[in-house]
């Protein structure tokens, strides 16, 4: 079977998050998942991994972690949640996605297998979206004999189809409210339920937050006989970081030497997924057996890739883009700080417009109130998926905070409507989805030495 036969049957499968007309909500089972990965021969026990959970951050720690391990000239699997343009990109070994001929025989692969334990009976339905793609990543993984895997959860923790692994080290990243509906409404109710990944007598890194966030995981923690690392010892002291516009570049010091920190991943707040990333590779070098080098922590730092945070585009003769997935007020405030930062640096460009579009069951108002007050003009615009926000929603939103604000179709039509209206030294924002930065990035034609613009 061909790659687009093997996504589109992926889409058609139902979402984590999302309910067709009709149809009811989807409950979290991870019986479920164990049933489908004994199925295939359990490939999840065929490497060892890192399992990484948290509302905001994972995904970069991850990355900044998986091209550590790359960098000490490890077989590294990095899995990964949502993607930006291509399913594949959740799904990568060494820093490259798996190929499409290699997604499909591994998709029909998983497939096949689900609707047969649906025939027996052993499964009360087709493992969903996340399911699948998570079974397929375990199954690739195995297939390349990774030396490691790294792991970000999709949501929550305790019933996520990743935690169906034996994780080496659980890695817990900044918690705030997101996902309230299945999560629960409180910041505990959303901390337990991340610390479902912790294993009694393991490992877990962290640092300190949320005080509720601290105690809830630290009750978890030493229910478990859990020893904890603080990744603190790696976070920089505020004054500690020299002025380089938003790139990150400072000292800290691992295994006993002090490294030059210099990450693409750009704000203040990446500072403490950095630290994280850092721990844990300090971690598995002291207690685990890998041999890691601090010059090897430090390339592996400067080699991460995690475009659509923060990325700045400059274009030729037009307005530069500063695109982020910021998409719940946590993110939404970071992307503030950024934005001042930016300020502070060189001054506030001739106007600031914001493209903006989410999901509907985000803290819209919240996002609106932090971000909409600081551009000149808002574009509302529909994202790619069924759980998009309406316009009219946004617009609405934008009445609450008086900034003039108008709809777009679509990203590309936004993006047309921004470059007519913001002249040559203004910024154009795009936030609020990783699925609209997702939509955008691509009609940029970005590339690592650069942009051109060959779409628009």
């Amino acid at each position: 079977m061909s790659y687009s036969a093997a996504v589109d049957s992926l889409h058609a499968r139902a979402g984590e998050l999302h309910a067709g007309p009709g149809q009811p909500r989807r409950k979290f089972r991870i019986e479920e998942m164990w049933t489908l990965v004994a199925a295939l021969g359990n490939p999840e026990r065929c490497f060892p991994s890192v399992l990484i959970a948290g509302t905001n951050g994972k995904g970069s720690t991850a990355a900044t972690l998986a091209a550590i391990l790359q960098a000490a000239g490890y077989r590294c699997g990095l899995y990964t949640s949502p993607h930006l343009v291509r399913v594949n990109e959740r799904v990568r070994i060494n820093g490259e996605p798996i190929g499409d001929e290699e997604f499909a025989r591994l998709y029909f692969r998983v497939d096949d297998c689900a609707q047969e334990l649906v025939k027996q009976g052993r499964l009360p339905g087709h493992p969903s979206f996340f399911e699948t793609l998570t079974a397929l990543a375990f199954a690739a993984f195995a297939a390349a004999r990774v030396d490691v895997a790294v792991l970000e959860v999709g949501m929550g923790g305790r019933l996520d189809a990743t935690n169906v692994v034996e994780p080496m080290i659980s890695v817990i990243t900044d918690i705030s409210l997101d996902h309230t509906e299945w999560l629960g409404e409180t910041i505990p109710e959303i901390a337990r339920e991340k610390a479902g990944i912790l294993r009694e007598n393991g490992v877990l890194i962290t640092l300190p937050q949320h005080p509720e966030a601290n105690q809830a995981i630290g009750e978890a923690a030493v229910a478990l006989d859990v020893r904890g690392v603080n990744a603190a010892e790696y976070v920089p002291a505020p004054g500690a970081v020299p002025r380089s516009g938003l790139r990150n570049r400072y000292s800290v010091t691992v295994l006993g030497e002090s490294i030059e920190v210099d990450s693409p991943l750009a704000g203040a707040h990446q500072r403490r997924n950095i630290a994280l990333a850092v721990a844990a590779a300090a971690e598995l070098s002291n207690h685990h057996g890998y041999r890691i080098t601090p010059a090897q922590i430090a390339k592996g730092i400067r080699q991460t890739k995690w475009p659509g945070r923060l990325e700045q585009v400059p274009m030729p003769d037009r307005a530069g883009l500063l695109l982020d997935v910021a998409h719940n007020p946590a993110g939404a405030w970071a992307l503030r700080s950024a934005l001042s930062a930016l300020e502070e640096e060189s001054g506030r460009p001739a106007q600031r417009l914001l493209i903006f579009g989410c999901m509907k069951d985000k803290a819209i108002g919240e996002m609106a109130q932090i971000l909409f007050p600081l551009f000149d003009r808002v574009i509302a615009v529909p994202v790619l998926s069924p759980r998009s926000a309406a316009p009219q929603v946004l617009l609405d939103a934008a009445a609450g905070t008086g900034v003039p604000a108008s709809a777009a179709a679509d990203g590309a039509q936004a993006l047309r409507q921004a470059w007519a209206q913001v002249p040559p030294d203004g910024l154009i924002v795009v936030a609020g989805s990783v699925c609209l930065v997702g939509e955008i990035r691509p009609l940029l034609a970005v590339s690592d030495g650069g942009s051109r613009d060959r779409t628009l």
